[in-house]
Order: structure tokens, then sequence, then C-alpha cells
């Protein structure tokens, strides 16, 4: 396409007006602060309503959940600020296909609800690691995958919902990155040290509604604005910047034009920016890690009253995945077609004057449709939308993160560590994960060509897949044992950081500049590269089971799906790491929820008003006798469902799978 520049455009647009002026407005700041009161008023009445005073009731909220909060806090989880602005961003440069990335979950929280969660449940673990531990036995491979988690945690999930959110206050505000960024941890600290996961869950209730009910207003006016969805698929295809010269030298047409395919979920195999057998095939195989095996997602469930609210939720959630691609990636095009030379830019000198990063734009195509199309009120809106996904993010993984480290990480550190020393533990090291992750957001703007998503996705590819390698095999191969997952694991951690350091040190490179990193290293696309590693962890695990001794089946009872109905007693592998001599102080102090119990502590009254606020109340009840104690814990670890609701379930599992069938089909 022949491309007339005109000397003013080509010299540079004049600078817009600042954007914070938009904002500064009775109706805007309004609802931002009624937003923020409705959240503390949730999150307050969740923590006076729920025990946070043991493990049970503050990371697993007492396992009292039923299904519709339960659904909504995967989503709000799953979908924070670095979905909107990620999903935009990749949607505006190349099109529909990274819908499909939302859409693998569907599958997989399906697999969740009724393979993963019933084992776990059985298993009674409250983090993934403490699963790892028992059914493999040894601290080392426990210890390896916590370590490993908090790592991705970092890198991922922290690190990009703060970028994220930055990104977006930078647009909508003026303000300072870091000091907004830092009144928002405050807040969302509050809530995770404080109230636990009902606080979460809770809050994430309120703020799936919120961000719903803004993205299908703003999805509105977009379409509106560019004229319909027949308008929409016609101008995009036309939405390329005016300055497409950079020192006299024109850039080549697939720098700047829309990619041919960018209607379509399936992308070419070879030549697409997303490929379909590496997103269909080797992304799911990561996705497993995030929904079946993390932390995050896997606790919400684990919370549930009822293994059939637990399914119900992973239902509720699966129906919501549907949605990021109309209400995140073709508002992010629609943002291309209204702004092509701030949201497309190819220019380094015109992409830094817009957005301060050289390598593109695409971050702020949401942002940037949210400041200058909706009307006063509703712009405050969808800020407290934006707001309210980066919150329910931050809390979901620092909830997540503090349990991994406490149970996790602390007790092997301090052994014979009290309960209210483990709570405090947890929440304290909150704060080294957020200055962390702070100081891990410059390597999130030069990667993948400045676009988000897809450096989460690749990054989630580099660590995910020897993770998800090892769960399953776990679960469906009982002959493997700790030799060989904790070999498959290094080899494969030690493979994918190799790709992963290679990236950093080479860049991924640009249109304009490609990237200088050994093809033998960087030549696959990262979803091909999920799949070659995703094998060579199994191989590499079963090849040293089989030349290992294998673990009887006494160790394994309900820890595996072959042995998953069994009612013999288990024995736990290397007793002496996990049975009386390191849990059995904690157990009588409300360990996986049992109640406390003893003397009466005597207290002052400022002592007295901090464990209330922090949930550290030390007042003890009577002590159970072994025969209630057994009780409550077969209660723990029951998954039995009443025949109604299981065949409702069941019914909706199909229904929603079938919805998947056909949007695969019409949008493909």
């Amino acid at each position: 396409m022949d491309v007339t520049v005109s000397p003013s455009v080509s010299a540079g647009t004049p600078a817009p007006p600042p954007a914070s002026d938009r904002i500064k407005n009775a109706a805007d700041i309004s609802v931002i602060v009624i937003y923020f009161v409705m959240v503390i008023a949730v999150g307050l009445w969740a923590t006076l309503k729920t025990s946070r005073k043991t493990v049970g009731g503050f990371f697993l909220a007492g396992r009292d959940m039923v299904w519709w909060p339960i659904g909504a806090s995967l989503f709000a989880s799953n979908i924070g600020s670095v979905s909107f602005v990620g999903l935009a961003g990749t949607g505006a440069a190349s099109g529909i296909a990274i819908a499909v990335l939302e859409t693998n979950g569907l599958l997989l929280l399906l697999v969740l609800g009724w393979i993963f969660v019933p084992i776990y449940i059985k298993a009674g673990v409250v983090t993934m690691p403490e699963y790892l531990m028992k059914r493999f036995g040894g601290r080392r491979i426990q210890i390896f995958f916590s370590a490993l988690s908090l790592f991705s945690c970092i890198i991922t999930k922290i690190s990009g919902s703060i970028f994220s959110g930055a990104v977006f206050i930078n647009v909508a505000l003026g303000l300072d990155i870091y000091a907004a960024i830092f009144v928002l941890l405050f807040i969302t600290g509050i809530f995770t040290t404080a109230g636990g996961l009902a606080s979460v869950i809770y809050t994430d209730a309120l703020q799936t509604v919120i961000m719903l009910v803004g993205a299908f207003i703003l999805t509105g006016y977009a379409f509106a604005e560019v004229g319909g969805y027949e308008a929409f698929t016609e101008k995009y295809m036309k939405a390329i910047p005016s300055v497409i010269m950079d020192k006299n030298v024109t850039l080549k047409p697939e720098c700047y034009m829309p990619k041919a395919d960018s209607f379509h979920l399936f992308q070419d195999p070879i030549t697409g920016e997303l490929p379909w057998p590496g997103i269909l095939i080797g992304m799911n195989i990561v996705s497993i890690w995030y929904w079946c095996a993390d932390q995050v997602i896997v606790q919400r469930c684990l919370s549930g009253k009822n293994l059939s609210h637990v399914k119900a939720g992973c239902i509720l959630c699966a129906y919501l995945k549907l949605l990021p691609l109309f209400l995140m990636v073709m508002p992010g095009m629609i943002s291309r077609i209204l702004f092509p030379d701030e949201v497309a830019c190819v220019v380094p000198s015109e992409c830094e004057r817009h957005c301060g990063t050289s390598i593109g734009c695409t971050n702020i195509a949401y942002p940037k449709l949210v400041i200058e199309l909706m009307p006063n009120g509703l712009r405050g809106l969808m800020l407290s939308v934006m707001l309210a996904s980066l919150m329910s993010s931050l809390t979901s993984i620092f909830n997540s993160a503090s349990t991994l480290f406490s149970i996790d990480i602390y007790t092997k550190i301090r052994k014979q560590a009290s309960e209210t020393e483990l709570l405090l533990a947890g929440r304290l090291f909150i704060i080294v994960l957020i200055a962390l992750s702070i100081a891990w957001i410059p390597v999130i703007q030069g990667g993948q060509n400045g676009e988000l998503f897809q450096y989460i996705s690749s990054i989630s590819s580099y660590l995910g897949s020897p993770i998800a390698a090892v769960f399953l095999l776990a679960i469906f191969c009982k002959r493997v044992n700790e030799q060989g997952a904790f070999w498959g694991l290094m080899c494969g951690l030690v493979i994918g950081l190799i790709r992963m350091f290679a990236e950093f040190a080479y860049g991924t490179g640009t249109c304009m500049e490609p990237s200088h990193c050994p093809n033998i290293i960087c030549g696959l696309h990262y979803s091909y590269f999920a799949i070659v590693l995703f094998t060579l962890t199994v191989l590499v695990m079963l090849g040293v089971s089989l030349l290992t001794k294998p673990i009887p089946d006494i160790h394994l009872y309900r820890l595996c799906w072959a042995l998953r109905n069994s009612r013999e007693e288990r024995i736990d592998l290397n007793p002496q790491l996990y049975g009386q001599e390191e849990a059995g102080d904690q157990a009588e102090e409300g360990d996986i929820g049992l109640p406390p119990y003893g003397p009466e502590e005597s207290q002052g009254c400022f002592k007295r008003a901090w464990k209330a606020c922090c949930g550290l109340q030390t007042k003890k009840g009577p002590k159970l006798t072994e025969e209630e104690k057994a009780a409550l814990e077969r209660k723990l670890t029951d998954t039995s469902e009443k025949p109604l609701w299981r065949n409702v379930v069941n019914v909706n599992a199909i229904l929603v799978m079938a919805v998947g069938v056909f949007y695969y089909a019409y949008f493909a």
C-alpha cells in the first residue's frame, strides 16, 4: 500500500494535552471514591466474617466457599490488568489469535475441577509443593518447586501486574508511576495481610462484577465509534501509522501493516506470529501448570465447601473465559484504528515520544481508548476497573505466595515455628516479593517486541512446561518416583532457563532489528519450544524412574489417579520429614483448619487490637479428642457429592465444552 506522508506528520504530531486533566472532574473522582469505599467495605466484612487465626482459616478461607465467589475469584485472579493491557496490546499488533491463549483455559478449568482438585483434596494438602512431597517423599523437590514458583511469581505475575498498572496510570493520571504503584500496593497489602483468602475471594467477586460492567460499556462505545463490526474488520486492515520512515529509510510493509490473518484464531503454523499448532498444543501444556498446579488458582478451589461447588466455580469461570476476545482483544484492535500513530507506531523516536518505549506502544491501546473515548463518570468507572483488576491480581498472588513461603520454606528454616510466627512470616515476605518485582520491571519493557502478553506467555512456556510434566505424571503414572521427578524437573528447568536468559541477553528483536540469538537456542517459536521442553522432561522422568526403585502403593493411596478411591491407610513417605516430629505440634494448634486449644493468654489492650487487626487472636478453645480430630480430618478430605448436583455440574460441563467448540469453529 502506498502511503503519502506529509512533512508536518513525518516531523511528529503535536503532543496531546495531559490526560490527567480529563480525570480531574467531580463525576470521575466520585466514582473512584465510591469504588474504593465498596472494596474496603467488602474486604472488612469478609475479614470479620471468617476465621483467620489458623492456617486453614487464613489460607483456605475455612474451606467454606460456595461456587459463585470461587468462579468469580478464579476469573479475577486470571484476568487482571495484565490481561487488559496485554491482550489489547497484542490484539492491536497482530489480531484476534492471542484470544486462543485465553480460551485454552476453558478445557483446563474442567480438567482442574474433575481430575486435579479431587486428588488434592483427598491428599489433604494446602499447597502444591506439599502435594509433591507427599507424592514423592523427601524435601528437595518440595523446596525446589516452592522456590521456582516464587521466582515465576516475581518475573511474570507480580512484576507484570505492576507494570501493566503503571502503563495505565501513566496514560490516565499523569502521576509519577512508582508513587501511584506504592499507593495501590499499600491498599492491596492491607487486604492480603489482614483478611487472608476469604477477604481476597470476596473482594475478587465484587471486582469481577465491576470489571465486566466497565468492559462491556467500553466495548459498546468502541464499536459505536468505529461504526459497527463490519466497519471494524474493514478499517483495522487499513490502520497504519503516518510515520513509516526512519532517517530516510522506508520500513518494510510487514513492520507497520496489519497481519493478513488478523481475524483468524488459527494463524499460519510457520510464518504466523502465533502459530496455531504451538498455541493449541504447546500453550495448552503450559496451561496445565497455570490452571491445574499453580498455587493462586488451586488455592481458590481448595477453599470450596464441597466438590460440587468447586466444579460449579470452574464452570462459571470457563464461561467467563469466552469474554476476553470481545472485551479486551477487539477493543485493542479498535484503539489501533482510532489512534494509529500512537498505538501502531514503528519508528523508535515516535514510540519514545508517545509511550516512553522505543520498541513499540501497543501496550497503551486499552488505556488510550479509555481516556480518549469515555465520557466523564464512565472514565472514572473504567479507571476503577483497571485498579480493580490490578488489585485483584496482586491480592491473589500475594496471598498464595505467602502461603508457599510460610508452609513450604519457612517451616524448613524454623522447624518449631508457632502458627502465629508462620502467619507473620508470610505477611512480611510479601514486602520482599514487591521489592524484587519492581526491580524486574525494566526487563519486561524490552521483552517480546514490547508486547506484555507475549512476554508473559514466553516466560511461562520456559518455566511451566517442566512443571506441567511433573504434575501430569505424578497423578497419572504411579511408576514415577522422586528421583525421576526431581531430575526431570531439574533438566527441564536448566534448558528453559538457557532459552530465557539467551533472550534477555540477545533480545527478542524487532521488525527493524532482528535478534542475534543463535537459531539453535531461539530458532523455535516459544510455543513449539514448550512442546519440546515438555517431551524432554517426560523422557527424563520416565527414564530415571525406570532405572530406580518404584514407590510401593502403600505410600500412594489417594495421591494418584489409579489409587484415588482407595480406602487403605496411607503411610507417608519419610515420616520423619512429614509426620509427628515436624507437624505434630502444629497440628494441635490449628493446622489445616483445626481449632487451637490451650490456656487463655494474658495480653494488653494494644496487643489485643493489633492481633485482632491481623487475624492473630489467641483465644483458645476446648481440646479436641482424637475421635473429633479424625472426624474433622475426614470432612476436610471428603470429595463426595450429592447425585443431583453431581449431574447438574456434569451437564453444564458438557454445555460449556459445546459452546467452546462453536467459538473455535466460528472464529477459526
